[in-house]
């Protein structure tokens, strides 16, 4: 098949050719490290670390602009980060055991995960076990850290997905598209008995358009949208009441984030041609997608129950008043408040502003 004249040209392998940075000079201190020994910085690991730089000025903009002192974002993702990277790489290992667990396998492969092999959903649960921790010990609520963190996540897997780009990997199905990826045929994962000039779904962009628009959907969401409890058929369901002001919290906002993203992540993956475990004929990160969608739907529901007015503060009890940042609401709601009390936050909220009404 011809190349299309709008196809998308794989970059050129020499783009991948690491950084390398001599830790020769450390031999006298450390005899383990060879005289000769240097460490090697990859392409797609400059394409997570940028992600990573670039969430991490979101998140503390958006912790500061709710009141949060400005670098305690540096607390939280310095345990973050680490516990994301072994979650990534535990459960890549863990949904391809094949390739790490045969007869005369490396079993230090398992570790080397500079060599590939990371998975977003692994992070997740790694990164939320690190963060949980950092918020505990910076006295930040997890779930106020978690509603700044939604978009900034998004806006790490962008920018993470060039990395895909330039390593030449985890392309979809061919297309005829004119928007094709060209891949080589001596690609290891160039499906067998398919012609040369092939094209194939990019979806490294597409996911990162999708991030890119999800950005917008959450900050929207954000933005314009309050909702409260309106009972039905016995149950208390959350409302939309357009135009209003008052952010989503408690984290609302992650849960936004897990719907959106398994919504996306659930399509991209199936479209893709790399080999992966599969359970009932269904890819393993399809059912991480889809638990994703559940979770985040429940937990949009649950938080919009329990909490259906605003955070009183970013910071637990205890640890109030530590902020420099401007506060966005005059409202306030307590942990002890039940749904149902907006009465109760809206007197809270008069007494605190002064004046017989509140902003819209």
């Amino acid at each position: 098949m011809p190349l299309m004249p709008l196809s998308i040209p794989s970059p050129p392998e020499e783009w991948q050719i690491p950084i390398t940075i001599p830790i020769g000079w450390l031999h006298g201190l450390i005899p383990a490290i060879g005289e000769t020994q240097v460490i090697a910085i990859h392409t797609y690991a400059l394409c997570i670390l940028a992600g990573i730089i670039a969430a991490t000025v979101l998140v503390n903009s958006r912790l500061t602009r709710r009141g949060v002192e400005s670098g305690v974002v540096l607390d939280v993702i310095i345990w973050a980060v680490p516990l994301g990277l072994v979650g990534a790489r535990a459960y890549h290992v863990l949904t391809h055991p094949a390739d790490y667990f045969y007869d005369g396998a490396d079993p230090w492969e398992v570790v080397r995960i500079w060599n590939g092999g990371n998975a977003l959903f692994g992070s997740l649960i790694g990164g939320a076990v690190g963060a949980w921790i950092g918020c505990r010990l910076a006295g930040i609520r997890f779930w106020t850290f978690a509603d700044a963190l939604a978009p900034a996540m998004l806006l790490a897997q962008a920018l993470g997905r060039l990395g895909n780009y330039f390593n030449h990997e985890l392309f979809g199905q061919p297309t005829d598209l004119p928007w094709g990826l060209e891949v080589e045929s001596t690609n290891p994962a160039f499906p067998v008995g398919l012609a040369e000039g092939t094209l194939f779904h990019p979806t490294f962009l597409y996911e990162m358009i999708w991030n890119v628009v999800g950005i917008v959907f959450l900050l929207t969401m954000e933005r314009r949208f309050r909702l409260v409890t309106k009972t039905v058929g016995g149950l208390k369901l959350p409302v939309p009441v357009g135009d209003a002001v008052t952010r989503l919290q408690w984290g609302k906002v992650w849960a936004l984030y897990m719907i959106w993203y398994g919504v996306g992540r659930a399509w991209f993956e199936s479209i893709r041609v790399d080999p992966s475990e599969v359970f009932f004929g269904i890819r393993t990160n399809v059912w991480g997608a889809i638990i994703a969608i559940v979770l985040g739907i429940a937990l949009f529901l649950y938080q919009s129950r329990r909490h259906p007015g605003v955070e009183p503060s970013p910071y637990v009890p205890g640890h109030e008043g530590r902020g420099g940042g401007a506060v966005d609401s005059t409202e306030t709601y307590s942990d002890t408040d039940e749904p149902g009390d907006e009465a109760l936050a809206e007197s809270d909220s008069l007494a605190t502003s002064g004046t017989g009404t509140t902003r819209p």
